[in-house]
């Protein structure tokens, strides 16, 4: 019997008992209707050439299946928005968060800008007559990345507070020591105008001599003559270098030492206050002669000048004089202490802070040893 789909649904509408229906199409020339009553049995999956099935539900039924089902829907839907909506706010906030850090670090590049061509002019102009001496001068930039192979990790001697220091060599074969200020050094420029300004004026054999600078580019660059032997502290506090240091070699580092200050202090045109006098800022050269080094914290005095008073104190703990920690009073003396602190590390061998105390300052000098009249052993 031929019965369309539209009539199998009907056929099946109408008896209660059945449960599901196919309409199948019987050798290509008629349409036939196949019914199930009861429980749904004898059914299988055919890719190729399988029939719809179409399977009666209780209203009822389908109706809380598809309340379920939307409000599952509802409920993805919210946690979808919800999710979009903190993925946005953290979108804009990193967004507004990135404008502002940029923005601010174009006003920070901006205003280290402006001091560096401030400080440039004030070098060329104030310093351009200590250049007219053959031995200070300042270098291109191309002068110096080819000296320390553009600034090689291999030619990297130290880091401190001004910058990284490179070891270099010119064309002739002299080879310098090149230090970089970085950006992220606050007092990076006042440092390197206050060291151009002084040490260009200052000629002593007991003062690292600075031999040029280089304010080409973005990081102005100060170029010493090198020191192989590098810094006291690192013979001092070495176990296996310091027997290099016999008492006689000590002792004429102490003398080098006091006598650069002297210079300093007394001797040359300017009263200098180093502010920053310690075993690491003192170089040896070949034959272990000491040269005071670092004066980007060093003040001028006045000639009837005896002391100053700062609210900024710099330096380095340990070597500062108390007056200058608690009331921020600095004069020729701060810098005797320091020497004094470092007299103490030459002939103890031991470093200032494994003398320290929490409840006083100048530890080193409470605690220093008593050798009844025997000199300590090296």
């Amino acid at each position: 019997m031929n019965m369309s789909p539209r009539d199998c649904e009907r056929n099946c509408g109408r008896n209660c008992s059945c449960s599901a229906y196919a309409s199948i199409d019987i050798a290509g020339k008629e349409t036939g209707c196949l019914t199930w009553y009861g429980k749904l049995m004898d059914t299988a999956h055919d890719r190729e050439e399988g029939n719809d099935i179409y399977v009666r539900v209780d209203a009822v039924e389908l109706a809380e299946i598809a309340e379920k089902w939307n409000g599952f829907l509802k409920r993805k839907d919210m946690l979808a928005i919800l999710v979009i909506s903190v993925v946005s706010a953290w979108f804009v906030i990193i967004l507004f968060t990135y404008l502002w850090l940029k923005k601010k670090k174009k006003r920070v590049r901006n205003k280290w800008n402006k001091r560096w061509l401030d400080t440039i002019g004030t070098v060329e102009n104030q310093v351009e007559g200590s250049m007219s001496h053959p031995e200070i001068a300042f270098f291109n930039l191309s002068t110096i990345l080819a000296a320390t192979n553009s600034f090689s990790p291999a030619n990297k001697l130290g880091q401190g507070g001004f910058g990284v220091v490179y070891k270099g060599k010119l064309s002739n074969g002299k080879e310098v020591a090149v230090k970089r200020l970085s950006k992220d050094s606050g007092q990076g420029i006042d440092e390197f105008k206050n060291e151009v300004l002084l040490i260009a004026k200052l000629q002593h054999q007991n003062l690292v001599k600075l031999l040029g600078c280089c304010i080409q580019g973005e990081e102005p660059m100060l170029v010493y003559e090198y020191m192989p032997n590098k810094s006291l502290d690192s013979f001092l506090f070495n176990e296996t270098r310091r027997s290099i240091l016999d008492w006689r070699k000590r002792f004429d580092i102490i003398v080098g030492i006091a006598r650069g200050i002297l210079y300093i202090h007394q001797d040359s045109r300017l009263k200098i206050i180093h502010r920053d006098l310690k075993t690491s800022n003192i170089l040896l050269d070949e034959e272990m002669n000491p040269k005071i080094s670092d004066f980007g914290l060093a003040r001028i005095f006045k000639g009837d000048q005896t002391h100053e008073k700062t609210n900024r104190i710099v330096g380095t703990f340990g070597y500062m004089s108390p007056e200058y920690v608690v009331f921020g009073k600095f004069s020729t003396k701060s810098d005797v202490f320091s020497f004094g602190i470092i007299l103490l590390e030459i002939i103890t061998g031991k470093r200032n802070n494994s003398f320290y105390q929490e409840d006083f300052y100048p530890s080193m000098i409470g605690k220093f040893p008593d050798f009844s009249g025997k000199p300590p052993e090296i």
